[in-house]
């Protein structure tokens, strides 16, 4: 593992994940209101927490993920020093935390091919369904064209999954 690497999980999984890749830091993009600990080796000032829910339309009572949390995301990834790897997590792991990882490893490789990194998420990933709304606002935000969404929409809905398997990408790959 190198240092240079975004690992997504669940909440369950958070503390197990950050213990076994050395992280110091977090990005958890969760309900507002929803019971979690960080764990004891990451400091508030390496942790970001975006409160969303996992929903792509506006719905009454709900947040739906915004330009502002894409936006403070990706400003904030630009402090991490990448001498620890990196944790993103949601609630199950599925959406909303691979849509950041997608999202992230985009934004700090403006050359990396889309299509490329969702068959990578796929093959790492399998019950990954990234929330199409991080992904549309990331896209737009990132100059992309479409290109990001157009290749989250060809890897298509992933496997049924109540929880998904901890996976990483790694930021940097040969061009």
């Amino acid at each position: 593992m190198t240092a240079t690497t975004i690992h997504v999980c669940s909440l369950t999984k958070l503390e197990e994940t950050v213990a076994l890749t050395g992280a110091r830091h977090v990005i958890t993009l969760i309900n507002a209101g929803t019971p979690m600990r960080l764990p004891a080796t990451i400091g508030h000032q390496n942790h970001l927490f975006l409160a969303m829910h996992d929903i792509v339309e506006t719905l009454d009572g709900m947040t739906p993920p915004g330009e502002a949390h894409v936006a403070q995301m990706l400003d904030w990834v630009n402090d991490w020093d990448r001498s620890t790897p990196l944790v993103v997590h949601c609630f199950a792991g599925i959406s909303r935390s691979t849509a950041a990882a997608y999202t992230l490893v985009s934004a700090l490789n403006p050359w990396r091919d889309e299509a490329a990194l969702a068959t990578l998420l796929r093959e790492r990933a399998p019950s990954a369904t990234p929330n199409r709304r991080i992904v549309e606002i990331a896209d737009r935000l990132l100059g992309r064209n479409g290109r990001m969404i157009a290749a989250i929409d060809a890897i298509g809905r992933g496997a049924d999954a109540f929880e998904g398997t901890p996976f990483a990408l790694d930021v940097e790959a040969a061009r």
